[in-house]
């Protein structure tokens, strides 16, 4: 089944650019474009797509805006960031705005690819590159807010060590690669890592990886 999406981004140059990678993927199609935020809603109104990929600086409506107004008119709806900034603060805003996941604009077809089929399979998806920033300004937070650990996350050894793969950005499919694992057995660890947290976006995961230390800057 073709996953429709929808390209948000004031530069005519780099909407051109994206598209030429979807077109190499299968399964994927770009169904509408935008050159502003405001345009966003009205547009998801009338295409519906499965994932809107959005910029984060545009002229008029920022796409920080857009996705806030989206998320509240269509709180399922599904956002990946494609943006060149990797500002931590600006990183965190996104995530927490609703954002189910955050490329940088030098992405590759591959890497693309592994965020798309991640929103696609109801996960989250941060670009390894940009992994180390989030972490670090999820500490930075931590140590303003002078949040120690409480240890009561009650997950076992494996589910921790998914933990960590998860927040450093890993899809599900490299967590299986790398651990031997099936895909299948991956995805029943998240799921039971985020009932027993109550933590459901990749945000909020951050967050308690570093309160908790579970991760730090040298993992």
């Amino acid at each position: 089944m073709i996953c429709n999406l929808l390209l948000v981004d004031d530069h005519i140059l780099i909407r051109a650019g994206v598209r030429a990678l979807v077109m190499d993927l299968p399964d994927y199609a770009v169904i509408g474009e935008a050159d502003d935020g405001a345009q966003v809603l009205e547009q998801f109104r009338t295409l519906q797509p499965d994932i809107v990929l959005l910029d984060l600086s545009m002229k008029h409506t920022s796409g920080l805006d857009a996705l806030q107004q989206l998320k509240h008119a269509y709180p399922k709806s599904k956002v990946l960031i494609l943006s060149m900034h990797t500002d931590p603060e600006l990183i965190m805003r996104a995530l927490e705005s609703g954002a189910h996941g955050y490329l940088l604009k030098d992405t590759t077809a591959n890497e693309l690819e592994h965020a798309l089929q991640a929103l696609r399979n109801n996960e989250r998806y941060l670009s390894p590159a940009i992994a180390h920033t989030v972490i670090s300004q999820a500490l930075t937070r931590n140590q303003t807010e002078i949040m120690p650990p409480v240890h009561n996350h009650n997950l076992t050894v494996r589910q921790l060590e998914i933990l960590r793969l998860i927040v450093r950005g890993k899809s599900t499919r490299e967590i299986a690669n790398g651990l031997g694992l099936s895909i299948k057995t991956v995805e029943a660890h998240r799921s039971q890592i985020m009932k027993r947290l109550q933590i459901f976006d990749i945000a909020g995961l951050v967050l308690f990886a570093v309160r908790e230390q579970i991760i730090s800057l040298d993992d």
